[in-house]
């Protein structure tokens, strides 16, 4: 008997202490509407909060343009990539929100033509950046806020084409769960 209410006592504890602890989810989706309003293209992600203040992402970029296409036309590109990211929230607040900041890797491969007598040029490229942001927390559930990254491209046929230092921004759109 006294090992049951002793059981009960710890399992009542861990519960109260969730309770207390509130929830936190781990798991985020989310959207850049901007990119699919200004340029055309589809930049899909998912992070995974380590921790109130510290996550990793994973964001795939479809039809992604190089520079956001400063100059360029958007159907030139024929690229896609994936960027890797780990996010750290320099607030204090804990439900999420506040300002990041977030050292990233983005591969992208593809290539482009600027004119069907021009010759394509292999995009395959990798690039090592920085980014910041804000994102506002809605009832630990809804997200969204403003980014922009700048980055440094290490591909020789890129950046003969294209300049060393590349620019993105958008504003995402997510969902906690």
């Amino acid at each position: 008997m006294k090992k049951t209410i002793l059981s009960l006592m710890l399992l009542a504890g861990t519960f109260m202490a969730k309770a207390q602890d509130g929830h936190f989810p781990q798991h985020e989706v989310r959207f850049n509407i901007f990119n699919v309003i200004a340029l055309g293209s589809v930049e899909v992600g998912y992070e995974y909060y380590l921790d109130k203040h510290q996550s990793v992402a994973l964001d795939v970029l479809i039809n992604d343009t190089y520079n956001m296409s400063i100059g360029r036309q958007v159907e030139d590109f024929n690229t896609n990539s994936m960027q890797l990211s780990y996010n750290y929230n320099i607030s204090r607040r804990d439900d999420g929100s506040g300002f990041l900041v977030s050292p990233l890797l983005k591969f992208r491969f593809g290539d482009y033509q600027a004119t069907s007598d021009t010759p394509k040029i292999d995009m395959d490229s990798f690039i090592i950046g920085l980014g910041a942001g804000y994102k506002w927390s809605f009832n630990n559930r809804f997200v969204m806020g403003p980014y922009a990254n700048i980055g440094r491209n290490f591909s020789e046929e890129v950046t003969d084409e294209f300049t060393k230092i590349e620019f993105s921004a958008g504003f995402n759109l997510g969902f906690k769960f």
